[in-house]
């Protein structure tokens, strides 16, 4: 499975006032099916459609629906990072329309003082799935997986180029219901092994050793 990053750059930043308080909010199309995007990549309606009722049973309605601030290196919500909270993703005929409030963590604090001043923000989804080329564009297969309908990122184009370049050509397989990074793990495979030799080795040498002084 691959990581995908898809920009939106028609999101609104909405700023309510509430007896005197401020209230921030997302509101716009986080995700598009049936049209080729900028990146090349297509997703059927029938495959959002079921990830999205996904999304909303195990997230959204549970209210742990999380994004982040900045473009994240991988599938997982880093809740130290957390800025908003999803509260809506519904159909609205190819496209799928989000709403998001912005909270009042430190990092939400700071995409409220970057709106304060006048920031041009973007907005980018993040999930995992598998990519079939046909003619010409890339096809989201049927294992697609939404990690977040929504981060907040500053620049979504030269970011999104970068996270398309260098992790979305990673690997990352479900192992235990945990995403891992399928590299990661053979590396750390290699470590344990090395580590494994070397005591053979050790115990092998500590026997020959024992043997001479017999």
């Amino acid at each position: 499975m691959k990581l995908i990053s898809e920009e939106i750059t028609n999101a609104e930043y909405i700023v309510e006032q509430n007896n005197g308080k401020k209230n921030y909010k997302i509101k716009g199309i986080f995700l598009q099916s049936n049209v080729k995007n900028r990146n090349g990549r297509i997703y059927s309606k029938e495959i959002l459609e079921k990830e999205v009722n996904r999304y909303n049973r195990e997230f959204i309605n549970k209210r742990r629906a999380f994004g982040e601030l900045g473009h994240p290196d991988g599938p997982t919500v880093n809740l130290e990072r957390v800025s908003h909270m999803i509260e809506k993703l519904y159909p609205d005929g190819n496209n799928f329309i989000g709403e998001a409030k912005i909270m009042n963590t430190p990092y939400g604090k700071i995409v409220k003082g970057l709106i304060d001043e006048g920031a041009q923000l973007g907005v980018s989804s993040r999930g995992m799935g598998s990519l079939e080329q046909r003619n010409g564009a890339n096809y989201v297969g049927k294992d697609f997986y939404l990690a977040t309908a929504a981060d907040i990122v500053a620049d979504p184009s030269a970011p999104d180029a970068f996270v398309e370049g260098i992790m979305e050509s990673r690997d990352w397989v479900w192992e235990n219901g945990v995403l891992v990074e399928k590299d990661l793990e053979a590396w750390k495979k290699q470590i344990r092994d090395a580590k494994q030799r070397a005591l053979d080795e050790t115990k092998l040498k500590v026997f020959e050793t024992f043997l001479k002084k017999l």
